[in-house]
């Protein structure tokens, strides 16, 4: 009888010690478990910030784009019907289209001197002529030869400021510049030979390439 009262309690000891493992087992699970559902739901939280941020980033920039789309199609409808310029017939009757939305100022419009034309374009109103402004466009028929004005550009060639290509435009030869004629103004300038003398079209700004190109450049005539 004594031995079987040891072998019960033996198997109830036994028995205690086993659930208790098992029950550290358990819970331990749990904590694992436990640990690794919040790790996720914080993650998921994470990602769905992350997610719901950049669509709503993605949103705005998409309306952003699509407000520039719109101004910049607004405003090239507003430079239409391009406007035309003659120049003095003395001077080779320069002749090109500009957008309506840009004045024009005649700084000098012929006689003795360095320069025998000179005028200046650009939105809405044009800046003092100072050497610091920048102007959508300048226009300039000097009493040079053509190879002497070229020689002027040589410098910043050499130094990379700029560099040199051919144009042609309605059938004349000419050069063109592209850089950064100061350490303010970058833009583009195209010299073409009339008779004795040298004209020149410039834009000081790469915001102004497009009509400088397309509209003025496109357009340009004169007689030699």
């Amino acid at each position: 009888m004594t031995d079987m009262r040891k072998i019960s309690s033996q198997n109830q000891a036994g028995f205690i010690s086993g659930a208790a493992v098992a029950s550290i087992v358990l819970g331990i699970l749990v904590l694992v478990f436990g640990s690794i559902m919040i790790w996720a739901l914080v993650n998921y939280n994470d990602q769905k910030n992350n997610v719901d941020s950049k669509i709503a980033s993605g949103v705005e920039l998409g309306k952003k784009e699509q407000q520039n789309k719109d101004q910049a199609a607004f405003d090239e409808k507003e430079k239409q019907p391009l406007k035309e310029f003659i120049g003095p017939a003395d001077l080779g009757r320069v002749d090109f289209k500009y957008p309506k939305t840009w004045s024009v100022y005649e700084a000098n419009a012929g006689g003795s001197g360095g320069t025998t034309y000179e005028a200046y374009f650009h939105p809405e109103k044009v800046p003092t002529v100072i050497a610091q402004n920048k102007f959508a466009l300048r226009v300039s028929i000097v009493n040079q030869a053509y190879d002497q004005v070229l020689t002027q550009y040589a410098p910043l060639v050499k130094q990379g400021q700029l560099r040199s290509s051919a144009v042609t435009t309605s059938g004349f030869n000419g050069t063109r510049f592209d850089g950064n004629f100061t350490k303010d103004l970058q833009g583009s300038a195209v010299i073409f030979k009339i008779r004795d003398k040298t004209l020149i079209l410039r834009t000081d700004s790469p915001s102004f390439q497009d009509d400088f190109d397309s509209k003025v450049v496109s357009s340009l005539t004169f007689k030699q």
